[in-house]
């Protein structure tokens, strides 16, 4: 229950809220992060999300992922929340358990979409903590970057350090098709264990390393599977493999549970998936999956060969616009196939400098509209959250209400992207831009340097862009 010293102040915008959402009746579930309510609501249209916006409190509201997200701020969401679900005369429930609700909200297609970003966001904590570890052995192994010597070669004491930390760096990706199958048989609903003993399989010693057999100094013992003929190489990088690998096992697991009698179930089940699933992997997931992950590679290889920086430019101008739809959650899928395949990443800066374009809109228009205390709170804690890569306050509380701020961030990501293209600009991981990603930066070729004056460079940008149109066009902010 809330404490009536709280209750008391934010009753009114309570009351007010509630009424705005279409009443209690209306109300599915209901959250809270870290500075934002999040709601799921029967029939998002009876939202008013604009008059919703503009109450005491409020710094903005939006809808995304089937959740009305309204701003509150860090701590104050903790005391409207707690009034929230008094008044609302709900219990409180946890961010997962709104997102479930939510996630029955969307068709086939969105749910295809979020499952994918899911299977990543246990792994994702792994490959920054190694991408790091990256980051930190390059800068003390590269030259140039503090002087004509690397740090090792000054000081040699280091030099078993630095061998420790490379080594530490790179254990993730040995085993990273093993954690994908692992974590994509948990969400799709399937035994993860028999995740993890079909990503054994995949990297099993006794067959040809992918990379080896590719490069042609190894040649793949070939053998006949009920008349098939079957290549034994190994799946290291099949991200796209793996992935598919885990929706696989995850329905063979559900389907001879329901199918093998109780008596037999306990050895009979399991037994019965491996196989299956291994015969699968082998003689049609693992061929498929090879041509489409080689075909995705291939084609954002192609993209940077033949349209260089317009490539770019139209990525980073256009990523927060997918950002909207939320079709973006596919890419981690992408970068972590494209950091198997050729050791970098490519795609994670550009994605930042599109989110600090529309971070330096958000930005402009706070300093314009700094008169007005509303613009003030909203800009503030919209511009904070792109410094740590969350663009969802800025894109929906500002920049798409307003509309020309969204376009003068794209311009600003634009030019940032060109800026990526001509610096050379590469990740060794991915899930983290703007702060954050710095840590996962390649120090190769002053690449830290860079990455700091692309982020500014497109900042910079939206800021300008969007101050320029205020003072010129002087549109109607209502």
């Amino acid at each position: 229950m809330a404490d009536s010293t709280i209750k008391s102040k934010y009753l009114p915008t309570v009351k007010e809220m509630i009424r705005l959402i279409g009443e209690k009746e209306n109300i599915q579930g209901a959250a809270h992060c870290a500075t934002r309510l999040r709601l799921v609501l029967k029939d998002n249209s009876l939202a008013d999300t604009k008059a919703i916006g503009e109450l005491d409190h409020v710094k903005g509201s939006f809808v995304a992922g089937d959740q009305l997200q309204i701003i509150i701020g860090a701590g104050t969401v903790n005391d409207v929340y707690a009034v929230f679900t008094e008044e609302a005369g709900i219990s409180g429930m946890s961010l997962g358990d709104v997102k479930e609700q939510s996630a029955q909200k969307q068709n086939a297609f969105q749910r295809g979409i979020k499952a994918l970003s899911d299977v990543f966001v246990e792994i994702i904590p792994g490959l920054l903590a190694a991408a790091l570890l990256m980051g930190v052995t390059g800068l003390l192994s590269q030259k140039g970057i503090f002087g004509p010597k690397s740090v090792v070669e000054m000081y040699p004491a280091i030099e078993g350090f630095n061998r420790f930390i490379s080594i530490m760096s790179t254990g993730i990706f040995t085993i990273l098709p093993l954690l994908v199958v692992y974590s994509a048989t948990k969400r799709f609903g399937g035994n993860p264990v028999l995740g993890l003993v079909l990503g054994a399989i995949m990297l099993h010693p006794d067959l040809a390393n992918a990379y080896a057999v590719g490069n042609g100094t190894v040649k793949p013992e070939v053998i006949s599977l009920f008349g098939l003929k079957v290549s034994l190489v190994a799946f290291q990088g099949g991200i796209i493999i793996a992935l598919m690998m885990g929706f696989v096992i995850a329905k063979l697991d559900k389907f001879f549970s329901r199918k093998v009698p109780d008596m037999i179930k306990l050895f009979l089940a399991p037994f019965l998936t491996i196989v299956v699933s291994g015969f699968l992997l082998f003689s049609a997931v693992g061929p498929l999956g090879r041509l489409l992950s080689d075909g995705i590679t291939n084609g954002l290889m192609w993209s940077v060969d033949h349209l260089g920086i317009v490539g770019f430019m139209l990525f980073a101008g256009v990523q927060q616009i997918i950002v909207i739809t939320g079709l973006h959650h596919v890419i981690g899928a992408v970068e972590a196939q494209l950091i198997a395949d050729t050791g970098s990443n490519f795609i994670m800066p550009l994605m930042s400098v599109a989110l600090m374009g529309q971070g330096g809109a958000v930005l402009g228009y706070t300093l314009a509209m700094w008169k007005s205390e509303k613009a003030r709170q909203i800009g503030v804690s919209a511009f904070g959250s792109t410094l740590f890569g969350i663009s969802e306050p800025a894109l929906f509380g500002v920049n798409v209400k307003y509309k020309f701020p969204l376009i003068m961030g794209s311009i600003g990501g634009a030019i940032g992207g060109a800026y990526v293209y001509l610096s050379g600009i590469k990740a060794l991981g991915f899930g983290a831009t703007a702060i954050p990603g710095f840590a996962i930066i390649a120090a190769k070729d002053s690449g830290h340097l860079h990455y700091v004056a692309a982020n500014l460079l497109a900042l910079a940008v939206g800021a300008i862009l969007t101050i320029i149109y205020l003072k010129v066009r002087k549109p109607n902010m209502d």
